[in-house]
């Protein structure tokens, strides 16, 4: 499990702030959590989250989604978070087929092996959804649709 940390601090957003923010609730985070299993389904089927899914968990938090990757079967899991404390969370949460990584996955290099790109609760959280979406495109494998 990678656990590596990389503050952006990049212009625009005030990640530092998005990042002091998420660190300081993360020890908490779960207590308060509601998990809404019917619609974390619905999302996994829409992204095609099945047997031998690889899956991009952007905004991992402290991995709610983990245990849903392993009932479904995913094959490899990438779950990266900018926050150093929601990510030490979730690597202590993770076991394989899933790996964390705390990052900016606006700055991370794509790789372009996913099947599917996953982003649950976190688009207020980004300051250009359409272009992160574009941004994601570049993470998935090709395909015909």
């Amino acid at each position: 499990m990678e656990t590596n940390c990389i503050n952006p601090g990049q212009p625009g957003i005030r990640k530092g702030d998005v990042i002091a923010f998420f660190d300081r609730l993360a020890p908490g985070w779960e207590k308060d959590l509601v998990v809404d299993t019917a619609k974390i389904n619905a999302i996994l089927d829409a992204a095609g989250v099945g047997p031998g899914s690889r899956v991009l968990d952007v905004a991992c938090g402290t991995g709610v989604l983990f245990s849903f990757y392993r009932q479904r079967q995913a094959a490899e899991v990438l779950a990266v978070d900018i926050s150093p404390e929601m990510a030490r969370i979730a690597a202590s949460n993770a076991r394989p087929p899933i790996r964390v990584l705390c990052h900016d996955i606006e700055t991370l290099d794509p790789d372009g092996r996913y099947d599917c790109c996953v982003v649950y609760n976190a688009f207020p959280h980004f300051p250009d959804p359409a272009g992160l979406v574009g941004n994601l495109a570049h993470w998935l494998v090709p395909g015909d649709g």
